[in-house]
């Protein structure tokens, strides 16, 4: 924390007061402690440290110092001042500035649906995160050291706006062999991740106020993507073979852009048939729009091979495919990509190079390397084999103790699978909110609606991270909760 600009700040809102610097000190540290800006547990400067950086008296510092650990904003010890745990004043603030018309957020940023916070994004049943603890860190380390130890001057300057191009060449090399995509190099744009990757489609693909089509429960990410590039959004029913496109859909709201997630629906986890991918790229061929494929957790295929990506399916495919590293590495990596048709490749590149962050130079160089050497395809087979363990402790779990409540989707590819239920009178909210009181994260599938209700309603629930065996414990609390919501369901029916 620097204290100085804290200082400068504070006393440029209320130099009208003509307090001294004494008193400007404390009421500054106060202020900062009550509102979390200072948060617990900080350590404080030195008082002789402070007062030198802020070009006062120390006996002023030490004031303000004694007067706060008088208050019970600090406490002190043989090694200084730290912050006390002090309830965080926020309310105050918001009321004080009521009466004052401020500028707000935008209504697409008030349509946004909220996130999980960070204590969420870990345990039971959390889809969309790996098994982080399986993951070959040591052996990534090394890989970053050498990328750094062989870096050039040079490439500590902005990168290529495109990504770095061992990384575009191995991720192409990738594509095509493991996943049927047809590419070169240069139709491969390294992103931020997925959420990047749909930010950047949105806008460079479609005006304001073209249509897109997205999967109804589809993804919340790319809802939230299109609304902020201001497209008009259809939601498009799927079943469990994937998305249904009916000719009145092309014919009453034809889409400049569709949104899928083919080979693991997000959230439902159906794959989308051959038949309708074949059909789907004609009918966008014939209607002059792209299909955005997003590949998010194709690489695990538990029931079979891996299916071929559909932007390798036809020639010159109308086909936008994402992938992202999150799912097969970890999260925290934030490295994602775009494979354009060929024909929009010189576009996209001059785009990229007036809009895109040019770095992490390293990150991108070992990724390349992980790539090259065989070690992300070996771990993507350990993970293979691990998941589909997990998977099939948790479906037997599931269907032992809530087969008569609720049926298993979406188990054959992925991280996840879903739980929808038999009984349409179950609230999955509710459920999912008495499931997180036991520590389960289970998301509601109708919180995955797109445009209007899809008549999914049950649980998605990631698997990856879970060890196969505490999938029976964790069922049977679910299934508590689960049988006594169905169990009053059913009485309400009768009554």
């Amino acid at each position: 924390m620097d204290i100085a600009l804290l200082i400068d700040g504070y006393a440029d809102q209320n130099r009208h007061r003509g307090w001294p610097r004494q008193r400007l000190l404390h009421e500054c540290l106060r202020a900062a402690i009550r509102s979390g800006t200072l948060a617990a547990g900080t350590r404080l400067a030195a008082s002789r440290a402070l007062a030198e950086e802020l070009g006062l008296a120390r006996n002023t510092v030490l004031y303000a110092y004694e007067q706060l650990a008088s208050e019970g904003y600090v406490t002190t010890d043989r090694r200084g001042t730290v912050v006390a745990a002090v309830a965080p004043d926020r309310k105050p603030a918001a009321q004080r500035h009521a009466a004052t018309p401020q500028a707000g957020l935008s209504q697409r940023a008030l349509a946004l649906r909220p996130q999980p916070g960070p204590a969420e994004m870990m345990g039971a049943f959390v889809p969309g995160v790996p098994a982080l603890d399986h993951f070959p860190l040591t052996l990534w380390r090394r890989m970053l050291e050498r990328a750094w130890r062989a870096m050039t001057v040079e490439q500590l300057n902005y990168g290529d706006p495109a990504g770095e191009p061992l990384l575009r060449e191995a991720i192409a090399d990738h594509l095509r062999a493991a996943r049927g995509v047809v590419c070169d190099a240069a139709q491969v744009f390294i992103t931020d991740g997925t959420q990047s990757s749909l930010d950047l489609c949105m806008r460079a693909l479609a005006d304001v106020g073209d249509t897109i089509w997205i999967e109804n429960p589809g993804y919340g990410g790319a809802l939230a993507a299109a609304r902020a590039a201001s497209l008009n959004v259809a939601g498009i029913d799927i079943d469990d073979d994937g998305m249904v496109a009916s000719a009145d859909d092309w014919l009453l709201r034809p889409p400049r852009l569709v949104y899928t997630t083919p080979s693991h629906q997000y959230p439902v986890g159906g794959v989308l048939s051959l038949r309708r991918r074949l059909a789907l790229i004609a009918a966008a061929r014939e209607a002059g729009a792209l299909v955005i494929e997003d590949d998010y957790d194709s690489e695990f295929r538990h029931d079979g091979a891996p299916l071929p990506a559909m932007q390798g399916l036809a020639p010159d495919a109308p086909v936008v495919y994402l992938g992202t590293f999150s799912k097969t590495m970890f999260p925290s990596l934030r490295i994602g990509f775009v494979v354009v048709p060929p024909w929009l490749a010189e576009s996209f590149a001059q785009m990229r190079a007036q809009s895109s962050a040019r770095g992490r130079v390293a990150e991108q160089l070992a990724l390349a390397e992980f790539l090259r050497s065989g070690q992300f395809a070996l771990h993507l087979r350990r993970m293979r084999r691990l998941y589909r363990q997990r998977r099939d402790a948790l479906v037997a779990a599931l269907e032992q103790h809530l087969g008569s409540v609720a049926t298993v989707h979406g188990g054959s590819a992925g991280m996840h699978l879903a739980l929808r239920f038999t009984l349409p009178e179950l609230d999955d909210h509710a459920i999912s909110a008495q499931a997180l009181e036991h520590g389960i994260v289970a998301e509601p599938l109708s919180g995955k609606d797109t445009q209007g209700v899809s008549g999914w309603r049950g649980l998605m629930l990631g698997y990856a991270q879970v060890p196969a065996e505490r999938m029976e414990g964790l069922v049977k609390q679910l299934a508590a909760i689960l049988h006594l919501a169905a169990f009053a369901a059913n009485r309400s029916r009768r009554h």
